[in-house]
């Protein structure tokens, strides 16, 4: 049973959702955008929801796979949008403020797909938490007025994976994801064959058991953020050597562990007293 607070942001939820009449939602597979596509299914019904979803090199192979499979779970529309944010300058040079001008790409694209269904409404998963790293992107949002219930709800990080439980929704311990040129290091040119090498070794580790992790790449240089907790079952283990054989059959010349593990926006580091 949830709590009376939660109880009071999910009714906040509701209400804003009904307001909308009908939305398109940028759906990444995310607990977030899960949950808001759930909620509004149970809202507003499947017949006035609509889900889009981005496929591009900078997005996970497994997540465009699971938004797929969620929509037809749930038999809810569901429109998967293809981009190529690489053909672009502010993008592919990858500055710090890369986020923002791709987010405007992507938010365009979803329009264009939302005017198409004659949905005004565009919403996203962005929650109470996510102003607690660097997100340029959250400029783009504010600039081109999607909208953010789960965050005008005051709903965060906490917030969401409780709710997911109680809808049912098998995301609600899903590791937070992030776009794949968030592991490469700002000022480096972005390419398709980085990003793809990225994936494929992220997928690795989690076919051996490593559930939170990121795998930054810094030009020929592989470093692998782990759970602290992990680290001695991947160095105990042997695991590490299948990793360097692996990592370097994609094309990386060297393999690191980063000894202060996984975190969020690692690479943000780099940005701090500019």
């Amino acid at each position: 049973m949830m709590k009376k607070e939660l109880q009071a942001k999910v009714a906040k939820l509701q209400l804003l959702l009904k307001s909308y009449g009908s939305a398109a939602i940028a759906f990444s597979a995310g607990v977030d955008s899960t949950v808001l596509l759930k909620a509004a299914k149970e809202v507003l019904g499947p017949e006035q929801v609509l889900a889009l979803t981005v496929q591009s090199v900078l997005v996970p192979v497994e997540e465009v796979a699971e938004a797929k499979a969620f929509c037809q779970a749930e038999g809810l529309r569901h429109t998967v949008l293809t981009l190529d944010p690489l053909l672009y300058y502010d993008v592919r040079t990858n500055p710090p403020e890369r986020c923002y001008f791709c987010k405007r790409l992507v938010i365009d694209k979803l329009r264009e797909a939302a005017a198409r269904e004659n949905i005004a409404h565009l919403l996203d998963g962005t929650n109470a938490s996510d102003g607690q790293d660097y997100r340029p992107g959250s400029q783009a949002l504010r600039e081109l007025r999607v909208i953010s219930p789960l965050q005008e709800a005051g709903m965060d990080k906490a917030d969401i994976r409780a709710y997911a439980r109680e809808l049912g929704l098998a995301v609600a311990d899903k590791p937070s994801a992030a776009c794949l040129a968030s592991r490469i290091p700002y000022g480096e040119e972005l390419s398709a064959a980085k990003l793809q090498r990225i994936d494929q070794a992220e997928t690795f580790l989690r076919t051996e058991g490593f559930v939170q992790l990121r795998v930054r790449s810094h030009e020929n240089i592989a470093r692998i953020e782990l759970l602290p907790a992990d680290m001695a079952r991947f160095m105990a283990s042997g695991l590490y050597e299948k990793t360097v054989s692996k990592f370097k059959e994609l094309g990386f010349a060297y393999v690191t562990l980063d000894l202060q593990g996984y975190r969020m926006g690692s690479l943000n580091e780099t940005l701090k007293g500019k």
